[in-house]
């Protein structure tokens, strides 16, 4: 049986991408930070099977490919509010036209320009 147990994310600057996605999910680091490489954890999570996926950042020697290939999916009860956060810490909105009508998802990128949705999974109001 395989199952996810850590996303990577290549990056040029890992400082900044490792402050944006600490602030952005709240994670820690699962042992100090190399030159090129660390791994983000859930607080708590001290097993190879414990709940909630984990991140790892690489520095890379080549440019972001556009448009990406692979992208988070983020859940949020308050998408407005998150949204709001994210731009706080860095992240951008991408400008992109393919929104449905009913979208519940927005696109996003962090510091290094890895995409990530926003998706609001609060309660719904009836239309």
């Amino acid at each position: 049986m395989l199952s996810v147990g850590t996303t990577v994310l290549t990056v040029e600057d890992l400082p900044r991408a490792r402050a944006f996605w600490r602030a952005a999910l709240g994670y820690v680091d699962r042992h100090p930070a190399s030159e090129d490489w660390v791994i983000l954890d859930p607080p708590g999570k001290d097993t190879w099977d414990a709940a909630g996926a984990s991140i790892a950042l690489s520095v890379t020697g080549y440019p972001q490919h556009y448009p990406p290939r692979i992208h988070l999916d983020l859940y949020a009860d308050d998408q407005a509010a998150e949204i709001a956060r994210l731009r706080g810490l860095g992240a951008r909105d991408v400008d992109w036209d393919g929104y449905p009508d009913d979208a519940d998802w927005v696109v996003m990128e962090d510091t290094e320009g890895n995409r990530f949705c926003v998706i609001d999974v609060g309660p719904r109001t009836a239309a």
